[in-house]
């Protein structure tokens, strides 16, 4: 499979060494310095974006108008995803995104869904959310929280979140309202922290990303499961969690 990596940074080339050492090759680089439209795309089997939120949303609509199949892992375009959805459609184009490509990340979703229905009847927990991420990382929350907090909103007394950032913000003290509080600490990858505290005791969950290994794994075992389809994917069909 000919691979195009979108975004050369520490996470394309950690993409690049994986891809290779499970018998791709990667067709282009695109970097911050070249733009989609000076490359060559022929040999283009399937592409994988990790780049800014003001790029991922011209870039999807470069790759389906070419009909090159998309794995996305920029996060932050979210609010658009409606209009992708339709461009797939009349496209008869290929897209998978996720807020995390991690296998461990997306496991922990489904047990963050799962205690979230457990919590939900325990009224007199409180529940908040940290993620730790890199100082580089442009989003606050991160894509991951908004998808955690999203799914707790869900199936709890929540109904909507509030970030805080590095402790400076304010904290909402509302029962309706969940706190996410977003650090950012130079060379962390990535951690997310739920817990559900009450006067009698504490519950927690944790995810912590050793490496950048785990995502970029991911995001080339989903670049191999997308090939020959079409619409608009997630982790949850590659890992078969629906």
């Amino acid at each position: 499979m000919n691979i195009a990596l979108i975004g050369y940074g520490k996470m394309g080339k950690e993409i690049e060494a994986i891809a290779l050492s499970r018998g791709h090759q990667i067709s282009c680089r695109v970097d911050s310095k070249t733009t989609v439209n000076h490359v060559d795309f022929s040999d283009t089997d399937v592409a994988i974006e990790f780049t800014k939120p003001d790029l991922a949303f011209t870039h999807i609509h470069f790759f389906l108008d070419k009909k090159i199949p998309l794995v996305i892992g920029t996060t932050g375009w979210n609010d658009q995803l409606t209009n992708v959805t339709n461009k797939v459609k009349e496209t008869n184009g290929s897209l998978l995104h996720a807020s995390n490509f991690s296998v461990g990340v997306n496991i922990f979703f489904e047990i963050n869904k799962r205690l979230t229905q457990l919590m939900a009847p325990h009224t007199e927990y409180n529940a908040s959310m940290t993620e730790i991420h890199h100082t580089q990382k442009l989003d606050s929350p991160s894509g991951t929280a908004i998808t955690l907090a999203d799914d707790l909103i869900e199936e709890s007394k929540y109904q909507k979140w509030n970030c805080i950032e590095d402790n400076d913000g304010v904290s909402s003290n509302t029962p309706q309202q969940l706190d996410i509080i977003a650090k950012r600490i130079p060379d962390v990858p990535g951690t997310h922290i739920i817990n559900y505290s009450s006067e009698i005791d504490e519950i927690e969950i944790k995810h912590e990303a050793k490496n950048r290994k785990g995502f970029a794994l991911g995001a080339v075992l989903a670049a191999e499961w997308l090939q020959g389809k079409q619409g608009v994917f997630t982790m949850k069909n590659v890992l078969n969690l629906d």
